[in-house]
């Protein structure tokens, strides 16, 4: 099988590649390799994955012609996109317009064009805002409150409109706080695992007491694959734990892994930061056969173990 995977240096795009060619599938990686967090780390995980059989085409979806590198495709995973609920506010907006939405329409463009009938989109559950109930089930209205989430809501109607109008069998999952090996430095758990090693204060935004649904990184994986497999014409299927917790227990878990106590400083809500998650994922495992394996303590551990491993490298 023949797979073009955009956004594939990122953290979960870089995951699934390597699952993909562990598999035996042929891989094309997509990415600008945008500034949003340090190209060197993205660059790390291209060549990793180059070794394994990775084809890597260095492009914008927004400006690139997309034809050649559908060609021959059989599946997309659309995993591309500005990222970030606190950054998507004011004159950045626009950079989320474009990565999000107009490279989003663009893609959808190029496969209509194509032979490619596949599509697998990465969405978030930033898209239902502050859900009116829990867990939140995927037909509960989708209400964002952040200029991120507008955009990732957006892209999920142009799948919608693109897949009834032209025919592309379309699997959209609504990711709940992925979190794992290779996680972006903005995201919580890795800021709060970097504090911890070099001794600083862990900065909370709000009072700590808000809920997470966190999924670790191969739970996601393994539930992207098997959306891959199953033959359907539209689904929105939700990807979480299905167990929020509390943003205290997650630096309490990281103080007792670590052996280290560290000062938490608890500084102003931001917007768009919602106080809970919690993911309905019986669709999931109705649809998918999906069950997640990792447990928070114990997902925490193994990025806490290769947090400080790529530590000391930089020592």
């Amino acid at each position: 099988m023949k797979c073009v995977v955009t956004g594939a240096a990122g953290f979960i795009g870089s995951h699934l590649c390597k699952a993909l060619l562990d598999e035996g599938s042929e891989v094309v990686g997509i990415d600008r390799l945008s500034n949003y967090y340090s190209p060197k780390i993205k660059m790390m995980n291209i060549r990793e994955l180059q070794e394994d059989g990775l084809t890597f085409i260095h492009a914008d979806l927004a400006t690139s012609d997309l034809t050649q590198i559908l060609e021959d495709a059989d599946i997309v995973f659309h995993l591309a996109a500005q990222p970030g609920v606190r950054g998507s506010w004011g004159p950045s907006f626009r950079v989320y317009v474009k990565d999000n939405i107009l490279a989003t329409q663009r893609l959808l463009e190029a496969m209509s064009a194509s032979q490619t009938r596949k599509l697998v989109f990465a969405s978030s559950s930033s898209i239902y805002g502050e859900s009116e109930s829990y867990p939140t089930h995927e037909s509960t209205p989708p209400r964002p409150i952040s200029p991120y989430g507008v955009t990732k809501l957006c892209a999920e109607n142009l799948c919608r409109v693109y897949s009834q109008s032209h025919g592309i069998k379309t699997i959209i999952l609504r990711y709940f706080s992925i979190y794992g090996p290779k996680q972006r430095p903005d995201m919580a758990i890795y800021r709060f695992i970097d504090a911890v090693l070099r001794g600083k204060k862990i900065e909370v935004y709000g009072s700590g007491e808000q809920e997470r649904d966190f999924t670790y990184i191969s739970d996601a994986v393994q539930a992207t694959l098997r959306a891959a497999r199953i033959d359907r014409d539209f689904e929105i299927i939700n990807i979480g734990r299905g167990r929020p917790v509390k943003l205290k227990h997650v630096i309490e878990t990281i103080t007792k892994i670590s052996g280290r106590r560290a000062e938490v400083e608890y500084k102003e809500e931001q917007r768009g930061d919602v106080k809970k998650t919690y993911a309905d994922i019986s669709k999931a495992r109705e649809i998918l056969g999906y069950e997640p394996q990792v447990d928070i303590d114990k997902g925490i551990e193994l990025q806490y173990v290769w947090q400080r491993s790529i530590s000391r490298r930089r020592a």
